[in-house]
């Protein structure tokens, strides 16, 4: 057979006739049952399908298995050509009569050369059969013409329940104000109960109803009837007592004197109608939305405009908030002035999970700062300002200067900061420092600690541009309709500056006559950040390449070290990912795989090698890949290492040495190979252990301005691409 056979099974609906010795009201049974025929291996299994009620055990009759022929043929077993519509077949004595089969199983059989016999007939179970008439004879009434037929009623409308809302004006409490109802109509058997709202403090008893449910006539309260007075019938005496003291009724056809009552329908309700509760006069003034759609289909009624019967509640008096006192936090003091019972003020969790740390995302902004002052000693300090997005907190670190007679450190504990200038025992809550207050530029003050923001570093610049929305001084849109209407009226100017500035004519101008012009022509107007933004935005970097040969050298001798040899479980994985057969996946399973084996490379160096092995679409071979980390089989050259002379870092203007200032910083560098491959590689620091992850300052007076001309919606305006230079952080 072929491969699509394996998967699939042939269906046949059959039946098989089953004495029954013990009852005399049926001496056989018709059981209707399923054969299924599995093409893969041959075997069979009969089921029958669960009937309620039946009293017997249905379900699976025949467990599937190869079945032998019937003797003198037991020898061997049922095949697919075995089966036919309208034939008989024998499983273990038990005869079975085909009946027919379902559409792809007559394909099948029609495929393998099979010809088809017409469907047969159905039987139906005989006692089955006796007894559904006479379950229908026993519900058909004796008088069609007096019918009581509640039961199609309430199978329609069983659980939908009509809802009005109204008023009662209580003659004997007018000083209380009408008392509130709620009505609630039944549609399975035209009931009504009626509860009553209690206001608080109004000094009734609470009962369950003020109505019960029952059906609620129009005219009451009305004199009692006899006994016997509304019955569903009428009987007359014909014949009296005769001699075996019995006596003979009829039903009265004409139901000469009988009662009949009105009650309230549901086409008796609406809104302002009054109803009579038992000599209450109820005003219905409005109802909910399932009453309104019943009423829409029903009687086409689309005017639902409710009935006010309420006077609107005075307005609530102004909470006066007294002044903070200056014991604990203001948001403490806060809270004991909500209620009797203080409970602690709420931390706002949505935005800690939304902002706080996942994976590689730090959601923490850093800035380089130093501090405003006139002070010759204070002037050459360095620090580090870290805001915490998920919780608005502020925490600063101070780079340590050998022989500075300054302690480094931590400079500020993590907390949130409030802004210079408010009155300290006020009502109003104080206002903190947000993110959109901290850009390069900016002016700071903590604690009396006037701060001037200088840098920042990669992910805060990539945080703020990739959420612009929040954070205009890195909008470019915003940034470029602010310098367009300053330099309108300047095209000439700026085209004779750039001339000037340039004047082998190459296109490319530095980052710090741009800088000093756009100061210039903005007048100040624009911020540190915003300029920085420009740069960026139009900056074109030029990373030095390193060969992908030295990275998968350092890979595999890492991989070497830690014992690391499970590439064909890695393969395995890959393959199971790659539903397509394509030999390509997207980055970010590739790098999830590796995370999951606990593969012993740095995270810059396995993020390095990912991007670098990436294509246009972030697509990955990751069979080469697999291939170029086996140091089993493929073995790379080793590159020797080269000893150097101590290493200095460029943090914005300063140079620093590599040895005590990367302690103070608390970067921490596995080996000279791997730190200088890796930072030529992607322009990344190493990873830190203090606060400082990720210290890559964007200083631009490595960059140059690429004098490119293009129109901006006229020929006013001068658009510049900036490139940067191949000066590296790492020199």
């Amino acid at each position: 057979l072929s491969d699509e056979s394996k998967v699939k099974v042939l269906k046949f609906d059959a039946y098989f006739d089953e004495e029954v010795p013990e009852k005399h009201q049926e001496p056989y049974r018709i059981r209707h049952c399923n054969i299924y025929y599995f093409l893969e291996d041959d075997t069979i299994q009969v089921t029958e399908p669960v009937v309620k009620n039946s009293g017997i055990n249905q379900g699976t009759i025949v467990r599937r298995h190869q079945i032998p022929l019937p003797p003198p043929h037991e020898d061997q077993f049922y095949t697919m050509y075995h089966f036919n519509i309208n034939t008989e077949v024998t499983f273990y004595g038990r005869r079975y009569k085909i009946i027919d089969c379902d559409l792809y199983t007559k394909n099948f059989l029609r495929k393998i050369g099979i010809r088809l016999n017409p469907p047969a007939c159905r039987p139906d179970d005989p006692y089955t059969t006796e007894r559904e008439q006479k379950h229908l004879a026993s519900t058909n009434p004796f008088h069609p013409y007096e019918r009581f037929d509640t039961l199609k009623q309430f199978l329609e409308f069983d659980g939908q329940v009509l809802g009005f809302s109204g008023v009662w004006n209580d003659p004997e409490s007018q000083l209380s104000g009408p008392r509130e109802l709620v009505l609630r109509y039944y549609l399975s058997d035209d009931t009504i109960d009626i509860k009553e709202i209690l206001p608080d403090n109004s000094g009734r008893d609470v009962v369950p109803f003020f109505l019960k449910r029952n059906k609620l006539p129009k005219n009451a309260p009305t004199a009692p009837y006899h006994p016997g007075t509304i019955t569903n019938y009428t009987l007359l005496n014909v014949l009296g007592k005769p001699e075996k003291n019995k006596s003979y009724y009829i039903r009265d056809v004409l139901q000469t004197g009988a009662v009949h009552q009105e009650f309230y329908k549901d086409s008796d309700l609406k809104i302002g109608a009054v109803i009579n509760v038992w000599g209450r006069q109820v005003l219905l003034c409005d109802c909910d939305e399932f009453t309104k759609e019943h009423y829409r289909k029903k009687y086409g009624i689309v005017d639902f405009t409710p009935i006010q019967y309420k006077t609107p509640p005075p307005p609530k008096p102004e909470r006066i908030i007294p002044p903070y006192n200056g014991f604990g936090s203001e948001e403490d003091s806060l809270s004991s002035c909500k209620g009797v019972v203080v409970e602690p003020a709420h931390k706002d969790y949505r935005q800690f999970l939304k902002k706080d740390r996942y994976g590689m995302d730090s959601n923490i902004l850093r800035f380089r700062a130093k501090l405003i002052t006139d002070s010759p000693i204070d002037k050459d300090r360095k620090f580090i300002i870290s805001f915490f997005l998920s919780d608005d907190t502020i925490s600063v670190f101070e780079h340590t200067e050998r022989n500075s007679g300054i302690a480094g450190g931590k400079f500020l504990e993590r907390g949130r900061i409030k802004k210079p200038g408010q009155e300290l025992f006020k009502s109003e809550p104080s206002e903190y420092y947000k993110a959109q207050d901290l850009f390069v530029g900016a002016g700071v003050c903590f604690h009396g600690h006037k701060f001037l923001l200088v840098d920042a570093d990669e992910y805060t610049f990539n945080y703020m541009e990739r959420n612009a929305n929040e954070f205009p001084m890195a909008d470019i849109r915003v940034i470029l309709n602010k310098l367009k209407n300053m330099t309108e009226s300047n095209a000439k100017e700026i085209r004779k500056t750039f001339a000037t500035a340039d004047p082998e004519h190459t296109n490319v101008i530095g980052y710090d006559t741009f800088r000093n012009w756009i100061v210039s022509v903005t007048g100040g107007g624009f911020s540190e950040h915003e300029i920085i933004t420009l740069g960026r935005h139009y900056g074109v970097r030029d990373d030095s390449q390193t060969d992908l040969s030295v990275l998968f050298s350092m890979a595999q001798e890492k991989l070497k070290k830690n014992a690391f040899e499970y590439f064909e479980h890695l393969m395995s994985v890959f393959l199971y990912n790659d539903r397509e057969k394509s030999g390509l996946l997207p980055y970010e399973t590739c790098r999830t795989v590796f995370k999951s084996f606990k593969l012993p490379l740095p995270d810059d160096l396995l993020e390095t090698l990912l991007t670098r092995s990436a294509n246009n679409q972030k697509q990955i071979d990751y069979s080469k890949f697999v291939h170029a980390l086996n140091w089993r089989e493929n073995q790379a050259r080793t590159y020797a290492e080269v000893k150097e002379p101590p290493k200095r870092y460029r943090l914005g203007p300063e140079w620093l040495d590599s040895a005590q200032e990367e302690r103070d910083l608390g970067v921490l560098v596995t080996s000279q190979q791997c730190a200088q491959v890796a930072k030529r590689a992607n322009g990344t620091w190493p990873a830190s252990g203090m606060d400082v992850l990720e210290l890559r300052m964007s200083r631009f007076s490595v960059y140059q301005v690429d004098l490119t001309v293009l129109e901006l919606d006229s020929a006013w305006w001068v658009l510049l691409k900036l490139q940067l230079g191949k000066q590296e952080y790492l020199d």
